[in-house]
């Protein structure tokens, strides 16, 4: 024990005395969780609509008294007048607006006499979300025009009542558990894998030879070092995360100690699958050309940017065995959903289980000898 503890104590003070590289190993996800956390997920404002009236008539101008109102609350968009629709469509294809409506003649009258009245809308829709977005308001307004005058006494239709057990949640508060696993991955890839094939590289681990610690030694003790190393950021960005975003649940000792479960749980699955990848590893420039890779392979399958559900059946089998996954899920399980343990214990329980698997996979493949 105390020969492990020696080699976590080194590691440690190799790592503290370049606080640059701790600095560093958490930039990438505090970069990513503001300009990704601001630019995704907000509700799109003052998108430009144009509005082609062919019958100014009442009616007509009910709908853009309609639209002047959604320019001044929600903002969803502002109109611009139009004379007639292929200039409107012109702009539309040529970026000039984003959408355009257009309200046929006799539209009025169609509305009074019941007669299919109809309000056209041309959209830009290489660009989904503003289209979406517009498409949505323009819905919206529709239902509200066909809304009776008089309610009658008896409801005739089906209404959806839609409960949300949450209040809005921003993006980045959505993306703050992927920086979070981002972070510790990074840190176990700089701090870790990089350090370990450096020192290797470098004639640091022909020391070790003369000396009586054995190789499950070095192993742990390297492993124990890298889970330290990654247990500091990962609490250091959920820390400095939420205060960005503006998230109170370390304020709550409970959510606190399953938030520090998550975190020590994905250090080792994570330094686990480092070390496996890395234990017959010799050239040092190749954790530096596997650092792209493996994080567009295990990142972006996970859930931290786009729902799992829209993935295609091979991108699911990926994230089923990914621990980025389950690290992620149990974040946001404490973070956003204040589940409890009722809603991590499955991902501990593999995160654990695919950290401990990697490190006995690993330890007999390390080599103790040039």
């Amino acid at each position: 024990m105390n020969r492990m503890m020696a080699i976590v104590e080194r590691e440690m003070r190799k790592f503290f005395r370049s606080p640059m590289l701790m600095i560093m190993s958490m930039m990438l996800p505090l970069v990513q969780l503001v300009i990704l956390g601001n630019a995704f997920g907000g509700k799109i404002t003052g998108a430009r609509v144009g509005v082609v009236d062919y019958d100014h008539g009442p009616e007509a101008v009910k709908v853009q008294e309609d639209f002047a109102a959604i320019a001044v609350n929600i903002k969803t968009f502002k109109t611009f007048p139009y004379d007639n629709e292929i200039q409107a469509r012109e702009d539309v294809r040529t970026g000039k607006i984003d959408a355009a409506v257009v309200i046929p003649a006799q539209f009025s009258r169609r509305y009074y006499s019941q007669d299919a009245p109809r309000i056209g809308l041309v959209v830009d829709n290489s660009d989904q979300f503003t289209s979406s977005s517009l498409e949505s308001e323009m819905q919206s307004l529709v239902d509200a025009l066909n809304q009776a005058a008089v309610q009658p006494r008896l409801a005739t239709s089906v209404a959806l009542e839609i409960v949300e057990l949450y209040p809005y949640i921003a993006y980045m508060k959505f993306l703050l558990s992927g920086s979070v696993a981002l972070a510790m991955y990074v840190s176990v890839m700089i701090g870790g894998g990089m350090l370990y094939i450096d020192d290797k590289a470098r004639g640091v681990h022909e020391g070790y030879l003369v000396t009586p610690i054995t190789g499950l030694e070095l192993v742990m003790g390297l492993n124990v070092a890298g889970a330290i190393k990654a247990v500091l950021a990962g609490i250091s960005l959920a820390v400095i995360g939420s205060l960005m975003a503006g998230l109170g649940a370390i304020f709550h000792p409970m959510q606190d100690l399953e938030l520090l479960c998550v975190i020590v749980t994905t250090s080792v699955a994570f330094n686990g699958m480092m070390f496996l990848m890395m234990v017959r590893v010799d050239d040092p420039l190749v954790p530096r050309a596997m650092f792209g890779v493996l994080n567009t392979l295990l990142f972006f399958p996970s859930g931290a940017i786009y729902p799992i559900a829209a993935f295609p059946k091979w991108l699911r089998a990926i994230a089923i065995v990914d621990p980025f996954t389950y690290a992620i899920h149990g974040l946001q399980s404490i973070l956003l959903k204040d589940g409890g343990f009722t809603a991590i214990w499955g991902d501990l329980v593999f995160l654990s289980t695919f950290g401990v698997g990697t490190l006995l996979i690993a330890t007999p493949l390390f080599k103790r000898t040039l």
